[in-house]
């Protein structure tokens, strides 16, 4: 086990710099995750929109979380906890909405399909480095068969 020694952090007043930079940190990991703006019901849906314009739609049959709800209780639904779960105060319910995409395998795999593709895409010194020393071999090793 390892022991971590707390450090002492004297009091120190917030300057207009500090708020600045916390200001731009909010703003940075904003840009990073998605915060829905506004939640619909509709058809047996529920359509959760976010600041761009776009929207997920997701049928409400099979979702647990909302058994039981009324057309009432749909219409209730809100946005909350800064855009990452919605919420009906009537019924006490805090869904994350991470948690209900999740659910959808469809959406779950074309995610998936979508980080892939990004990855691979990604470079690296390590990978500039072998494809560099591959390259004086005359190229990718054959694969044995």
């Amino acid at each position: 086990m390892k022991i971590v020694k707390a450090k002492v952090r004297p009091d120190a007043p917030i300057t207009e710099t500090d708020i600045d930079k916390a200001v731009a940190r909010g703003r940075k990991l904003k840009r990073v995750y998605a915060n829905a703006s506004s939640v619909r019901y509709e058809d047996d849906c529920i359509s959760i929109g976010f600041g761009d314009g776009s929207r997920i739609v997701l049928p409400v049959a099979g979702l647990v979380e909302f058994e039981g709800f009324s057309v009432q209780d749909f219409q209730k639904l809100e946005v909350g906890f800064g855009g990452k779960a919605l919420c009906c105060e009537g019924r006490d319910l805090h869904v994350s909405i991470s948690g209900l995409i999740a659910t959808s395998q469809p959406l779950m795999d074309l995610a998936a399909s979508m980080v892939a593709s990004r990855n691979g895409r990604k470079t690296s010194a390590a990978k500039s480095e072998a494809a560099r020393a591959n390259g004086k071999k005359g190229g990718r090793p054959r694969k044995e068969e």
